[in-house]
């Protein structure tokens, strides 16, 4: 494995009840509070006054930025930098899912930057401060509660791009399985797609002795596999939402990738669709993955036929490992789609029309991926393999 420096100071507070937590973390930041939530869930189902009543009881004074987006837009940040900046906000609370903690992690960077955010966004320029921030979180998917990295989306350019910053970690998360329980179904499955996708853009890589980075990733994929169909058909069960929730957090809070580094074409792919058309994250992501795989197949057939058989329980008796490798992508492709997951860019109303812009969104930055370095013709192939 290669050598590695680990680091993750989120304080993660998980479990039932532990909302009351708030009272005792945010007075360590201050008192002038920035609450930025998305389209109202938290309101219809209660979150919203619980929070606020407990921001209440501890004199906080708090501003409000309400209706962040499922793409997060570098113009919803700019509102939230605008209120910090105006208000002398001190400490940002982040309520909802990935996308209003990315939005929080840009804006509470942006807070402390002389500059408009798109900058460090599109890494014209270093992030040299954040305002400190705590989340609240009501969507197992993005593992952006126990992470630095955001994702922002400008929509009038076209231009959706990951960044990070080691000023970017949440001060803590708290983590009540209750308040997933309200999540509709199709967002309850594109968060365990998003998760998954996490994990596989670990495991592939080619850094030789990771047996206990590879046991760890196939562990997290097991147990979502083993605990998906059950919860989609038991949405509000307490101990399935509580497995789903811990697995989303572990997929993308540095554990996994300690001593590798992995390949991340994929969402960069996905990102170049998503800024185009803004389609669900994690709906792109299950109709890219498996015909990247396909694509990438050859870098390392042993890889995938490993995970072919440690994952999806492909018999390799009597097989050739190529055929094991395939055998276990389309099991994948099988999985995402009995759960109700889009297999096909036209699932979206995608067609060619716009293969040529996305392609050239994908290669701003120039070739990508570590795994298997992709150049713009491998994008226009894997796309046009997804329509």
């Amino acid at each position: 494995m290669q050598e590695f420096i680990f680091r993750n100071p989120t304080k993660l507070i998980f479990g039932k009840g532990q909302l009351e937590r708030l009272k005792e973390e945010v007075p360590r930041y201050g008192k002038k509070v920035l609450l930025v939530y998305g389209g109202g869930s938290i309101k219809r189902n209660g979150l919203y006054d619980e929070v606020m009543k407990m921001l209440g009881e501890i004199g906080a004074e708090v501003a409000e930025l309400p209706g962040v987006e499922p793409n997060p837009r570098v113009s919803t940040v700019r509102k939230g930098v605008d209120i910090c900046k105006r208000e002398g906000i001190e400490f940002l609370l982040a309520v909802g899912g990935g996308s209003v903690i990315d939005c929080t992690k840009a804006i509470a960077a942006g807070a402390k930057f002389d500059g408009d955010p798109w900058e460090f966004i599109t890494k014209k320029a270093p992030v040299t401060g954040a305002l400190p921030f705590g989340t609240v979180l009501t969507l197992a998917a993005t593992g952006s509660e126990m992470n630095s990295g955001s994702v922002i989306t400008n929509w009038e350019t076209k231009e959706k791009y990951g960044w990070g910053s080691p000023f970017t970690f949440p001060q803590f998360s708290i983590l009540d399985p209750t308040y997933t329980m309200t999540v509709p179904k199709d967002h309850t499955v594109y968060g365990i797609v998003d998760m998954m996708s996490h994990v596989f853009e670990q495991y592939f890589h080619h850094t030789p002795n990771t047996p206990l980075q590879d046991r760890m990733c196939e562990a997290v994929l097991k147990t979502v596999i083993e605990t998906a169909p059950k919860l989609i058909n038991d949405l509000e069960n307490y101990e399935l939402r509580e497995t789903i929730m811990y697995s989303g957090t572990i997929a993308l809070n540095g554990f996994l990738q300690m001593g590798v580094r992995g390949d991340w074409a994929t969402h960069n792919i996905e990102h170049a669709v998503s800024a185009v058309y803004d389609i669900p994250h994690a709906g792109g992501l299950a109709i890219l993955f498996p015909n990247w795989m396909k694509h990438v197949l050859d870098e390392n057939v042993s890889r995938f036929a490993q995970l072919a058989v440690r994952v999806f329980d492909v018999d390799p008796a009597g097989k050739s490992e190529r055929d094991v490798a395939l055998e276990g992508i389309e099991r994948l492709r099988e999985f995402w789609s009995s759960l109700g997951a889009p297999s096909r860019l036209a699932d979206y109303g995608i067609g060619e029309e716009n293969l040529e812009l996305m392609a050239d969104k994908a290669m701003a930055f120039g070739e990508f991926g570590r795994f298997k370095t992709l150049n713009r013709d491998d994008v226009l192939a894997i796309l046009r393999a997804s329509l």
